[in-house]
């Protein structure tokens, strides 16, 4: 996969302005938060194929939530990832079965991470397991287990993105 590489180090200090900006909206608007970023393992964590699904994503998501409000919107483009952060004025259950659907049904939704945060802090679980990239076991459990390699992983994310794209 091409692009540029980062470190554990970049990865969790962008994991940690992602919390902070997450709760400052929860903070001023005392409404849910979307987190939306794409699940990509390995080091390289976008590119022009990544960015594309990233923003058809984006697109989708926002189209869902037309006839919501949204008080605000941040948008990050960095070697650390692409990532939509929104406060919405809605119902937690509401915007965790628009993401579920989209994560579910979208060509590369496997590829997206939409988090709903609630107005306590706390993010809203999913009632069903994903499937993992390379088996129909549960994601959790290959990653535990660390079933496949990192090399495994990246080719199935390009074969993913390759076939959408093209």
């Amino acid at each position: 996969m091409t692009g540029t590489e980062i470190n554990l180090n970049q990865m969790l200090t962008r994991r940690e302005n992602r919390a902070y900006e997450q709760n400052l909206l929860l903070n001023k608007y005392n409404c849910p938060v979307i987190s939306f970023c794409m699940n990509i393992p390995g080091p390289i964590k976008t590119n022009e194929q990544i960015k594309k699904a990233f923003d058809d994503g984006k697109n989708l998501l926002l189209e869902k939530l037309n006839d919501l409000e949204i008080n605000n919107i941040i948008e990050i483009h960095e070697s650390t990832g692409d990532e939509l952060i929104l406060s919405v004025n809605a119902r937690a259950e509401i915007l965790k079965n628009i993401a579920v659907n989209i994560e579910e049904n979208f060509k590369v939704g496997r590829l997206f991470d939409i988090d709903i945060i609630n107005t306590d802090g706390k993010k809203l679980s999913r009632e069903i397991y994903r499937k993992c990239l390379i088996c129909d076991n549960q994601a959790q459990e290959c990653a535990r287990s660390r079933r496949h390699d990192i090399t495994e992983m990246q080719k199935a994310v390009e074969n993913l993105l390759r076939d959408y794209n093209y």
